[in-house]
């Protein structure tokens, strides 16, 4: 045999014992360690009743009739927010204004008096979108956002 058969032979035999045995372990992704997150939220005006003088078009809005008829437009700031399943999240809820608020997720109520600051923890137990809303009457359905939980698997090795 010549050497470049010999070659062709031998790297042969190697391809197939390597196709012949079991693939290396992959190194599992460690598993996510659920975080603690600071997160400020400021219940702010946008369009209020005592704007009125201030953008004229709001007396007719504001009116029996009007598109604002029995309504404030208030929101949170920030109005989304994104944490992983297991997370703790520390809610620093800001409420700088007289009127009342209120910050609600589907397991947690805090009711917001005017010109106060409240601090609560929430833990993220579960992954999916949650709605949070102000559950004042009047502030619905404008005054509203989201706590997005994603799934703890999908976050392995961060």
């Amino acid at each position: 045999m010549n050497p470049s058969t010999t070659r062709v032979l031998a790297l042969a035999a190697l391809l197939a014992s390597a196709a012949c045995a079991p693939p290396a372990p992959v190194p599992s992704a460690a598993a996510y360690k659920p975080r603690t997150r600071d997160l400020t939220v400021t219940m702010v005006p946008l369009l209020v009743k005592e704007q009125q003088s201030l953008f004229p078009f709001l007396k007719d809005a504001f009116a029996e009739g009007g598109v604002l008829y029995g309504k404030e437009v208030y929101a949170f700031s920030p109005s989304t927010f994104t944490v992983v399943e297991g997370d703790t999240i520390d809610f620093h809820l800001i409420n700088p204004e007289d009127d009342e608020h209120s910050f609600v997720l589907p397991d947690l109520a805090v009711p917001m008096p005017g010109g106060t600051t409240k601090h609560v923890t929430y833990v993220a137990r579960h992954a999916g979108i949650f709605p949070i809303v102000c559950s004042v009457p009047s502030h619905l359905p404008m005054m509203s956002g989201q706590l997005v939980v994603l799934p703890a698997a999908t976050m392995a090795g961060t």
